[in-house]
């Protein structure tokens, strides 16, 4: 796998190089935003971890024009900082995954292989629940004919709550979707959650995706 590193800390970005390149990973590096950005643009990757506080272009500004070009590639930010409204900002531009921080390389490989799984796909028929519809080859879905594109961890959520429609589908289930058997963050995932009914549920008359409390979520059509 070909992993592009966006961090301006040399020391982190060398640990991380050498540790991914032990186990036969192909790493790149940029040292900031700018550079980030012309590098993810001019060539493929398979993953990119991406700091959030960069010079010169910042994480999310860069993580956003990313996803703006129509790049999918797989980001697995990072940053020193942990709170809500930083995830929702992370994940509102584009971003799959979210490690804060100091961070163990173990989990770090963990996540992009998570990722990285993710991005291989099931090979999925198209999935329909009422008036939504999901393409896991795309990863866009539809509603009363207005296109939603989704990032990878939405898709994941999004996916399994329209196979178990109308079953309820627990947060521990939704987390190991998005985050395989290591399973994740439980604000992260409702972070994940919530930036997944803004684009499914807001702009229309009724929801389709609710909570169950103190268990998880459910999807339905009525």
């Amino acid at each position: 796998m070909r992993v592009l590193i966006i961090e301006d800390q040399y020391d982190i970005a060398a640990n991380i190089w050498d540790y991914l390149e032990r186990r036969d990973y192909r790493v790149d590096h940029a040292a900031d935003g700018v550079s980030g950005l012309a590098r993810a643009l001019g060539d493929v990757f398979d993953l990119i971890v991406l700091d959030l506080g960069l010079p010169r272009l910042d994480g999310l500004a860069l993580c956003r024009q990313l996803r703006s070009s129509g790049r999918d590639t797989p980001i697995l930010m990072l940053t020193a900082r942990d709170t809500l409204d930083d995830k929702l900002r992370g994940f509102a531009e584009g971003a799959d995954d979210y490690l804060v921080k100091p961070f163990a390389m173990k989990e770090l490989e963990a996540r992009l292989r998570v990722l990285h799984r993710r991005r291989r796909g099931s090979g999925m028929q198209s999935l329909s629940v009422g008036e939504l519809n999901y393409d896991p080859a795309s990863m866009l879905a539809q509603r009363q004919g207005r296109s939603i594109a989704l990032t990878r961890a939405q898709a994941s959520i999004l996916q399994l709550l329209m196979q178990q429609s109308p079953n309820v589908v627990s947060h521990a289930a939704l987390a190991a979707a998005v985050w395989g058997s290591d399973g994740g963050d439980s604000a992260a995932l409702h972070t994940h959650v919530y930036e997944l009914r803004k684009l499914v549920d807001k702009p229309f008359a009724h929801s389709l995706i609710l909570g169950v409390h103190g268990i998880g979520y459910r999807l339905a059509a009525s």
